[in-house]
This record gives C-alpha cells, structure tokens and sequence, in this order.
C-alpha cells in the first residue's frame, strides 16, 4: 500500500537526514489524513490506493502552478524547493504514460464506449479514468479525446 510505503520512507528519511525529503513526506501524510477525514464526514471509507493517486496528482499540479508563479517572480530559491517537491511526490505515482499510448488508450476507449460525439465525452473520460488512474494528465487527454470526438 502507498501509505506504508510513505511511512517507511519518512523514517528512512530520518535516519538519513534528509530534511527536505522529511518535510514533503510528511506533508504528503499530512494531506492524506485530511482527505481520510474529509471522506469519514461524507460517510465514505478510508481512501484507496487509486484514490490516493489523485490526491497526488492535485498536489503535484498546486506545485507546478507555484514553480511557475515563483520563476516569473524572480525566486529561483523558492521554485528549486517547489520542483524538489515534486520529484519526492512523483515517486509514488505510477510511470507517466506518453503521448502515444494516450492516443491509443483514447482510440481504445471511444471504440469501447461506442462513442460518436462530444456529448459522449464524459462516458470516454470515466473509461479512461477508471483503467488509467495516475498514469495520465486528465487535463491533457480531456483535450485529446475533445479533438478526437470532434476531428
């Protein structure tokens, strides 16, 4: 499971001194209990694995958006404390998938869902989501499987 995997790593971490990697992790544990909690209020259970991964991905996409406001401010300092961030987060998602199996995991999923427009995008995205959680950038492929749809 990814939360002991996380565990593990904080103490690793510990023994090794590594501060940086020691705060993300940390914070990283930190969003997770919030969401678990967040979830337990709504009547749903602990969050799962593939869960998870979107937690992940969200908190990747917020550090990516300060990466860029800090680099157009002049902080080189604080957007290199951003992207070492991102790196410790990434580690626990699964490998990116490329443009082209994208491509084709979208091919795929419109011939599946037998899907002739744009308003069949939603059944196309939810396949996607559903075989290929944490695998691609959903902001990306929305535009792909739109092109596709509409091309």
């Amino acid at each position: 499971m990814l939360r002991d995997d996380i565990n593990n790593a904080v103490k690793e971490a510990m023994k090794a001194k590594d501060e940086r990697k020691l705060s993300t992790l940390r914070m990283v544990n930190s969003t997770i209990k919030n969401a678990d909690i967040a979830a337990r209020g709504e009547g749903k259970p602990p969050l799962s694995d593939a869960d998870l991964l979107g937690v992940f991905q969200k908190m990747i996409k917020q550090r990516q958006e300060s990466v860029e406001l800090y680099d157009k401010g002049g902080r080189a300092e604080l957007a290199a404390q951003e992207r070492e961030e991102i790196a410790v987060i990434s580690a626990y998602l699964p490998k990116q998938m490329s443009d082209d199996d994208v491509k084709a995991a979208i091919s795929a999923a419109i011939a599946e869902t037998g899907a002739a427009g744009i308003k069949d995008m939603g059944k196309v995205i939810g396949v996607l989501r559903a075989k290929y959680a944490g695998q691609m950038d959903f902001g990306k492929a929305s535009g792909m499987v739109k092109a596709a749809l509409t091309g």
